[in-house]
């Protein structure tokens, strides 16, 4: 077997149109400012759109899928199975990107390939099959119309290969459907609905060729060793580990971010039938992580039908469970396996659906989907998929549906992309999150709803500190997303470290609360760039790693900019900013106007939100 030493530096580019590939290398400079990962796949997709971006139709042949690895894969680094997907979303009309814990990118990487770009569209359905010599292109045949559970099963017949597989909502336009890999998905913003639309089925990666071998091995054993220390001791990570990620949502009923009624109540002390606590007990879970995981908050278990299902993670949970007025676990994990059978983001889709529920409620739009109604939803699930009946209508996703009927004000989305399971009214700094984030309605931005509402840090109903927690946060997140590693690796790094952990809790608030860029400073998250200059060789720093979030960051708010974003686009729903009655004892609304401009202002953008020249300039963003 041949040896990597970091990274190969070696890519594909694909075009469907005329059957064809290249190999190419970016450039040194952009391997270090950008590490790999999201940040790598949004400076190629500019470099090859830059200001087209703007009349490339999502669904047309120009626009560009990069499927990158990162430097982690294949190290035994913490979490080390990741790998990121970056197009133009169909959903949003912006740049969209996510995170895949799935065996594709073993396969590809092992396989000596950094990273993948697809363009062009296919004449006929097509399958993409790659190994260490290039490319190859196989009609999809009976592939086309497979479910993604059936059609992976076909095209992955030994532990070398991994795949990305699309369904039938892919195939078929729904406007948020994923990709899956093994049992994991590339979930956000209508990946999958962009591959259906390039007429590719699948790509399958024939790895194993390769092992890679860190640039500076004695380093990175002792790096790697501290870092797993680090995770392994942290709290938030043993809750998930135990509970899963659904850990949250007994939380979520305290403190009042949970999506209750299309997010009208806030509370419901019926959802902590769904809680992570109470799942354990009725299924006797196990874990089923990603491979190779530190974390492991990925669970299993036995249902009352015999069934050994995934449990659902938290956003699913939220978004089916008591979004839609429905306390039944069972067939909450009923509906998750048949959407990733069908290839449909869960999250998008549950607020849809609850979308829906209340429009109908309110005699917007005639449907038979109402709150507690549940016998009806699993023939929907497919009906979505297929476009058919009132699925063609609810695959088109919340912000079309609210601009049909009316209800854009409790329509559950930000630039079009439906929020995620925590009511922003519970954490002022989840609201701001949710308004800037470049993706829109994405919670992983920069998770503030963890320091407000989960760890208490910070106050829940207070603008103090929030802008500068944001900006720090989604920074710090998408240098992470560069690597590629687990996002809930963050807080065993920086918690962990003796001046966050031995800091008395009450000092540590104050700290964080009226002295946030200070606590900042002290703040360490040096294993992480550790770790990737021990991989690749280049030095890094902690500093110098921070500063390759904040470009990457920077560089797909100017790429949204010109795809059309404007300070407009930068707010919440009428619900969030005007209704504070719920059924939590707290009343609130989020104050998002001051905020946004505090943190354009923190930014370096201008009032418009667009980031000013000299900010590009210092950045190294061609504009």
């Amino acid at each position: 077997m041949k040896t990597i030493i970091g990274e190969s530096k070696r890519y594909l580019e694909i075009d469907l149109t005329s059957k064809t590939w290249t190999e190419f290398s970016p450039p040194d400079e952009d391997l270090h400012d950008y590490i790999g990962g999201k940040g790598l796949g949004l400076k190629l997709i500019h470099d090859r759109l830059g200001a087209r971006l703007a009349e490339v139709d999502p669904l047309g042949p120009n626009n560009i899928l990069a499927f990158m690895m990162g430097v982690f894969i294949g190290t035994g680094a913490p979490c080390s199975a990741r790998f990121a997907g970056v197009t133009k979303s169909p959903l949003t009309g912006i740049m969209v990107s996510s995170s895949c814990g799935g065996s594709f990118g073993m396969a590809c990487k092992t396989a000596g390939w950094d990273g993948v770009l697809v363009k062009g569209k296919a004449a006929v359905p097509t399958v993409v099959k790659l190994d260490e010599f290039g490319v190859l292109f196989e009609d999809a045949g009976d592939l086309w119309g497979m479910e993604t559970g059936s059609a992976q099963a076909k095209l992955v017949d030994n532990p070398r290969k991994g795949a990305l597989v699309i369904g039938p909502a892919g195939e078929n336009g729904v406007l948020y459907s994923v990709i899956r890999s093994g049992g994991r998905y590339l979930g956000r913003g209508g990946m999958g609905t962009v591959m259906g639309a390039k007429n590719l089925k699948a790509i399958v990666a024939t790895g194993m060729s390769y092992t890679i071998v860190p640039a500076k091995p004695e380093k990175f054993k002792l790096v790697n060793a501290k870092a797993k220390k680090m995770i392994n001791r942290n709290e938030f990570v043993q809750a998930y580990r135990a509970y899963g990620t659904n850990f949250g949502v007994n939380s979520g009923v305290d403190t009042g971010y949970a999506p209750v009624r299309n997010f009208r109540d806030r509370t419901d002390e019926r959802c902590r039938n769904l809680s992570g606590e109470a799942m354990v007990e009725r299924y006797h879970t196990t874990h089923a992580s990603c491979a190779p995981c530190t974390v492991l908050c990925g669970h299993k278990g036995t249902y009352p039908d015999g069934i050994k299902r995934h449990i659902p993670e938290y956003e699913t949970i939220g978004l089916w469970g008591g979004n839609l007025m429905n306390f039944d676990p069972d067939i909450i994990g009923v509906w998750n396996d048949r959407l990733n059978e069908l290839g449909i983001d869960t999250i998008s889709c549950g607020a849809t659906v609850g979308w829906a529920m209340e429009a109908a409620e309110k005699g917007l739009r005639p449907s038979a989907l109402e709150f507690g109604k549940t016998e009806n939803i699993t023939a929907l699930l497919d009906d979505i998929a297929y476009r058919r009946g009132e699925g063609v209508d609810l695959a088109l996703g919340t912000k079309r549906l609210a601009q049909k009927y009316g209800g854009l004000d409790f329509a559950a989305q930000v630039k079009g992309l439906e929020m995620a399971a925590y009511d922003p009214r519970a954490g002022w700094g989840q609201g701001l999150n949710y308004a800037i984030a470049n993706r829109g309605g994405c919670h992983l931005n920069a998770y503030p709803i963890a320091m407000e509402a989960i760890f208490k840090f910070i106050p829940q109903y207070s603008k103090l500190s929030k802008v500068s927690w944001v900006a720090f946060m989604e920074d710090l997140f998408s240098a992470t997303n560069s690597t590629q590693t687990c996002q809930f690796t963050i807080f065993g790094y920086i918690l962990e470290p003796p001046v966050a952990k031995y800091t008395p809790k009450p000092l540590l608030k104050l700290a964080m609360t009226y002295l946030p860029d200070v606590a900042q400073l002290v703040l360490d998250w040096s294993a992480l760039s550790s770790l990737v200059a021990a991989i690749t060789g280049r030095n890094l720093g902690m500093r110098g790693f921070l500063k390759c979030g904040r470009r990457t960051h920077v560089l797909e708010r100017h790429m949204n900019v010109l795809c059309g974003v404007t300070s407009a686009d930068d707010t919440l729903p009428g619900r969030f900013l005007n209704e504070s009655q719920t059924k939590h004892k707290d009343l609130s609304v989020v104050p998002i106007g001051p905020m946004v401009q505090a943190y354009y202002r923190k930014k370096g953008y201008d009032e418009h939100g667009v980031p000013r020249p000299q900010l590009l300039r210092k950045l190294h963003i061609t504009p």
